[in-house]
């Protein structure tokens, strides 16, 4: 049976490890603005994605449409999790009513999206999400989820749909029960499994990994931190995301306790970094999401 995995697809070096260095969040304020690009720009980044119904999105796009290079995906966003900064979804409190708390914005947490939200309406917004984007003049290279919340089972089959829809590869791994145990999923796995499978058949790509252990790292630790998380990467295509993010009062006033996390991230993926020092060292090679589009749509 032939091996149906991303890496393989794209003709990659069998055995050797790849990794995706995605920047999440974008949109989300100016210091992530700042990081993000610098390290896309500048560092050893490869794409990132945008949080459309964020204050700083126009910042972001204004940037993007200056660099129409970068690899930039829809970070497809049901939660506003931050207790002093809030947003509220594309579509307006009216719009999508069971998606706002009693001030408009989205929930803060997953389980309350889960617990309250209308799918149609999650439908309803996530489209519009990417909608919008495009409509901004972003080539939308993917589609991955904030917090996770569009992986959750209620809404996993509108993340397939969206895929499908707009033919764009998803952050899409088979599912790691140790992840889905840590997250108190383990009673989800065939859901997720059936979600692979489906999408596997419709010819999308799957990843070989994933490792959403950004900003985990207590202050000083944060290269041992990340040297771990890369010797971790197994041989194939892995999804490794980062939240860089310049430091400052703005950051410091949205998120106290992650802005030197994100700053560090910014800095460990930067110019000259430790980061690509590490890529480098270990003998693992980068690349973007773009290339798993285009080989979807044949291009």
């Amino acid at each position: 049976m032939p091996d149906p995995s991303a890496a393989a697809a794209l003709g990659l070096e069998p055995g050797r490890r790849f990794a995706i260095v995605h920047c999440d969040d974008i949109g989300m304020c100016h210091a992530a603005n700042e990081g993000a690009f610098e390290v896309l720009l500048e560092g050893r980044a490869t794409c990132g994605s945008l949080m459309v119904p964020c204050p700083w999105f126009p910042e972001a796009v204004a940037r993007a449409r200056s660099h129409p290079e970068l690899d930039l995906g829809v970070h497809l966003t049901l939660n506003a999790e931050w207790e002093g900064y809030r947003w509220g979804p594309v579509l307006g409190a009216r719009g999508v009513p069971s998606l706002v708390d009693a001030g408009g914005r989205l929930p803060r947490t997953s389980a309350e999206v889960v617990a309250q939200a209308r799918p149609e309406e999650v439908r309803a917004e996530l489209r519009a999400q990417v909608e919008r984007a495009f409509e901004a003049g972003i080539d939308v290279t993917h589609l991955d989820a904030h917090m996770g919340t569009a992986l959750y089972p209620p809404f996993l089959e509108i993340y397939a749909e969206l895929a499908e829809h707009f033919r764009l590869p998803a952050m899409l791994v088979r599912p790691d029960p140790a992840l889905l145990r840590a997250r108190g999923l383990s009673l989800a796995q065939p859901v997720f499994e059936a979600l692979v499978d489906r999408l596997e058949r419709a010819g999308f790509p799957v990843l070989d990994g994933l490792d959403p252990e950004s900003l985990g790292f207590s202050e000083g630790t944060g290269e041992a931190h990340n040297r771990a998380r890369l010797e971790r990467l197994v041989p194939g295509l892995n999804y490794l995301i980062c939240h860089p993010a310049r430091d400052g009062e703005e950051l410091r006033a949205i998120t106290p306790d992650s802005a030197h996390h994100r700053d560090f991230e910014r800095r460990f993926w930067g110019a000259g970094g430790r980061g690509g020092e590490l890529l480098d060292e270990l003998g693992i090679a980068t690349l973007g999401m773009r290339p798993l589009r285009d080989l979807l749509r044949g291009g």
